[in-house]
């Protein structure tokens, strides 16, 4: 059966967003590359059913690195999040398609799934959008077998190493949309994200189908806005809801920090080459800033596509050289402009998974780091501007407190 998907619109408050991007612009292993251990193995050969039997704890996630303190004097690793909004699989088939990427490039990823992607059509009366009627979504539902699919997909996505976050449900942005929302608001749409992922048997009626393995309650620590509206009260609301970290934010390539208890992981400016802004490292703004449509002229996509490989792999090179602050990319599973995103994105992670000193890790991955890291440290890293490298190198800048490295 074919998707009933709908894609989002080029709404206005997105075209907002880009807006912001142009006016700041004026101004082959299968784990993750790392020289620390990887946590676990294979999950429990029985594992323990939650529910009505559609999650279950089946054990540590496999192929998880150990996060360890950077030891004084060293370069911190140069982290690189690939993230996906939506996460479904429709007839396109991308999510299978990058999950093999990541596998052969050595790159957990985060996949943002929307919960209704987990909820038949027939079923959509058991989603309740704060502000909008029952069962309304402005991107639609998937068909039963693009459901069945998607289930598959993110099943193999954990099992690989990955990390299921959330997109929330119905992407509603705009004057009426998730902009609006309040704390208690969010909180709904949160439960709701997380019922229709336990709760896909209930309505699906799959009994015969495999659980998914693990428990979403503790699998769930982020997720990204709808349109990159709304973040404020979203973060006053996750940060009650067992939420570890957020990006929705709009932001630029320099080490991160808290927002409501929150590690504040945004979208980053990076150039557009051959243009005289920065955009967000996202493929919506790259389309937007080339076509404005999805379905730009067809002898212009090999220049459009170049164009944006090259300016995530400009802004990639100024973190490996600079400061090495984590750069975050994020896009939709989609055929824009004849899919030449989803090219550009698959060069940019075979180009920079392989280098020495990258980890291509997940959001879950980075904050387990982050987490681990001498408060310090990071302040410290936080005082390195976009590409700054530091004065006398790495290990006078990160010795220990009080004292100074003559570097060499």
């Amino acid at each position: 059966m074919a998707a009933t998907r709908r894609r989002p619109a080029l709404t206005t408050a997105v075209l907002a967003t880009v807006a912001l991007s142009l006016a700041a612009g004026c101004s082959s292993t299968e784990q993750p590359r790392s020289t620390e251990r990887a946590q676990g193995g294979a999950p429990e050969a029985k594992p323990q059913v939650l529910g009505d039997g559609s999650t279950s704890l089946t054990g540590r996630q496999p192929a998880q690195p150990t996060a360890r303190k950077l030891k004084p004097g060293r370069k911190p690793p140069q982290f690189v999040v690939f993230s996906w909004d939506g996460a479904g699989e429709d007839g396109n088939k991308l999510f299978s398609r990058f999950r093999k990427a990541g596998k052969k490039y050595g790159a957990a990823q985060t996949y943002f799934l929307s919960g209704i992607y987990l909820l038949p059509e027939k079923e959509a009366k058991r989603y309740a959008p704060p502000g909008h009627a029952v069962g309304a979504s402005d991107i639609g539902y998937l068909g039963k077998d693009n459901v069945r699919a998607t289930l598959r997909q993110v099943r193999r996505a954990w099992l690989d190493g990955s990390e299921i976050g959330t997109h929330f449900n119905g992407h509603f942005c705009g004057p009426n949309g998730v902009d609006s929302w309040s704390v208690d608001q969010w909180k709904s749409e949160i439960r709701q994200a997380r019922w229709f992922v336990e709760h896909w048997k209930t309505t699906t009626g799959w009994d015969g189908v495999k659980a998914l393995p693990f428990d979403y309650k503790r699998e769930l620590i982020g997720g990204r806005t709808p349109c990159l509206e709304g973040q404020e009260n979203l973060l006053k609301a996750a940060s009650r809801m067992g939420f570890r970290y957020d990006s929705s934010g709009n932001g630029t390539q320099v080490w991160p920090g808290k927002r409501h208890g929150l590690w504040d992981l945004p979208l980053q400016q990076v150039p557009v080459p051959g243009r005289q802004f920065e955009t967000l490292s996202m493929d919506y703004n790259f389309m937007v800033n080339q076509s404005g449509t999805t379905d730009g002229p067809a002898y212009r996509r090999p220049e459009w596509q170049r164009q944006m490989r090259d300016g995530l792999l400009q802004g990639f090179e100024r973190a490996y050289h600079g400061n090495r602050a984590p750069m975050i990319i994020g896009n939709h599973f989609e055929d824009w402009n004849g899919g030449i995103y989803m090219d550009a994105v698959e060069e940019v992670m075979k180009t920079v998974c392989r280098k020495k000193g990258v980890r291509c890790v997940s959001f879950r991955q980075l904050v387990d780091w982050l987490d681990a890291q001498d408060p310090q440290v990071l302040a410290k890293l936080r005082t390195l501007e976009v590409g700054e490298k530091p004065t006398g190198g790495w290990k006078s800048f990160l010795a220990p407190t009080g004292r100074q490295v003559r570097a060499g």
